[in-house]
Order: structure tokens, then sequence, then C-alpha cells
């Protein structure tokens, strides 16, 4: 079954800037360090995972990247782009493994899956209302992708898959602190979703986690 991706969000501006996490690392590099893992037999969880998580990052940055054209605001901007690395590294292991990607030419906001289309409007629709809803979605978007990468790294045991996973929860980690931070200096309040509170109290009071890929 695929991971629940209902959103909850309770609605309740200020400058923002937030670094790029993942983008220090050049493509090629991630490319090169997913290739370097030995290509395993795929089973039907890290098949349907891999095309789960490839539209999923897409909606991230497609989010972002439309608020950002709402707001002006650079958080939005910064993540977009880290989200793009997100699905690109997705996309390089579809085609390792010669698998169709669902993405293909698809354009901002175009989604095959109608779930992640239906859900790409009503976060449009959201982040529009204010900037500091735009954050709140922000962090609904990043307690779903750790929710779901979570759910998925339990049922995957392909290296290069736990891999990829891995740094993408990590990166959604640091996402979720920033966008935390702008809600609570905007005025605003965010209670978890998706993954449990305690777990998220436990992210939003660590500090932030460095290294690239």
């Amino acid at each position: 079954m695929k991971p629940i991706l209902i959103i909850t969000l309770t609605i309740a501006t200020t400058f923002s800037s937030c670094k790029k996490d993942d983008v220090n690392t050049p493509k090629n590099d991630i490319t090169s360090q997913i290739n370097d893992f030995p290509k395993e037999p795929l089973s039907t969880d890290e098949i349907e995972s891999l095309k789960w998580m490839r539209e999923e990052e897409k909606l991230a940055h497609d989010v972002y990247i439309m608020l950002y054209h709402k707001w002006g605001v650079t958080i939005f901007n910064n993540i977009a782009i880290s989200e793009q690395t997100h699905t690109d590294a997705i996309l390089t292991l579809l085609n390792k493994y010669e698998l169709k990607d669902p993405v293909g030419n698809n354009a901002v906001g175009v989604f095959n899956d109608t779930t992640f289309q239906n859900l790409y409007l009503q976060l449009i629709n959201q982040g529009n209302t204010s900037v500091l809803d735009g954050y709140k979605v922000g962090a609904n978007i990043e307690d779903l992708d750790i929710y779901d990468l979570n759910s998925w790294i339990s049922k995957v045991d392909n290296k290069d898959i736990k891999f990829v996973y891995q740094n993408l929860t990590k990166g959604s980690r640091n996402h979720l602190r920033s966008f935390y931070s702008q809600i609570i200096s905007s005025g605003g309040t965010y209670t978890a979703q998706f993954i449990s509170q305690t777990e998220f109290d436990a992210k939003i009071n660590s500090s932030k986690e460095t290294g690239s890929w």
C-alpha cells in the first residue's frame, strides 16, 4: 500500500535565508556515488518507492518554486534547488535500473499521478494565502517527506537506494528545521501531521546536519 498522502494543514513576512542543502555537491559527483554501488535485483517495493519518490520530490520542488515566485522569499528558492537535486538523484536510480521515469518532460505543476496533481493544487492554494501559510506548507511537505522516506527505507535493501533515501531524509530534516524557524519567527505554530510529535520535536530541537552526499 502506498504511504498515506492526505494533507491536513492548520492554517493559522519575514525575509529568510536558508543555505542550499545538497547543492555544494556537483550533480555528476552524486551520480558517480550512486553508480558506484552494485546494481542489485529490485523488489516490488523498491520499484514502487522509486516511482513514488520521484514525483514526491518533484512536488516539493514545484511547490517551492511557485511560492518563491509568489512571495520572493529566499528560503523557497534555496530549498527548491535542493529538491531538484533530490529528484535528480531518484532519476539517476531509475536510469540505472532502466525503469520508466514517471516525470518525463512534465512541466512545473504537472504530475502523472492524480494524487500528486491534486495535492499540488491544494498546497499552492494554501501557500498563496500568506507567506506564513507558505512556510506551513513547506513544513508539511517536509513532514510528509520524512514520513514516506522512513517508510520506504524500512522496505528496501539495495545499497544505492538506501544511500539516496538516507541523504534525502537528512535534507528533509534540515528543510523542516528551516521552515519551522520561519513559522515561529513569523508568530505562527505548527504541529506534526505525519511523523510523531515526539520525533518532530526531537528534529526541530537538534542542530542542522552538515556534510554533503
